[in-house]
């Protein structure tokens, strides 16, 4: 026993074909703008962070220029003052002029090494701002247009 359904005509109620047509073409246009707004940002956005990055190695590539003249420098004074030393324990008439000049020049080690110390602080603290300053600008403002959006 089986059943045959035998449809009958359906229709529809009016359709009007071009005002599909002009919402299709309106929701096409409206993603086509969105996309170019989306581009738009998405490359301003990389720009910025190309020039961010470029700042950012040029201040990293000057601070290291600065470290490493400070470090050469600490060298030299390091070196001529152990060698001011040396000469003077050489010129030494005794030993206790030999245990004054030692206890004096440990002293004096002392107090240019956390000179120096003080010095690579100060620069390197700076550094690490300088070098920070350009990416955390980008990022701010990236965060900024975010929210506005």
């Amino acid at each position: 026993m089986s059943r045959t359904k035998t449809a009958e005509n359906v229709e529809f109620p009016s359709f009007d074909a071009s005002k599909a047509t002009d919402q299709i073409r309106a929701f096409a246009e409206k993603g086509v703008e969105q996309s170019k707004d989306a581009y738009a940002k998405l490359k301003t956005g990389a720009e910025e962070t190309q020039k961010a990055l470029e700042s950012t190695f040029e201040t990293a590539k000057s601070v290291s220029n600065d470290l490493s003249l400070k470090t050469i420098a600490a060298l030299r004074a390091n070196t001529e003052a152990g060698l001011s030393h040396f000469e003077a324990l050489i010129g030494a008439k005794s030993l206790s002029e030999v245990v004054e000049l030692q206890t004096a020049f440990l002293r004096k080690r002392v107090e240019m090494t956390v000179e120096q110390a003080k010095e690579f602080q100060t620069v390197a603290s700076k550094a690490a701002e300088d070098v920070s300053k350009p990416i955390k600008t980008a990022f701010e403002k990236a965060m900024s247009e975010i929210k506005a959006a």
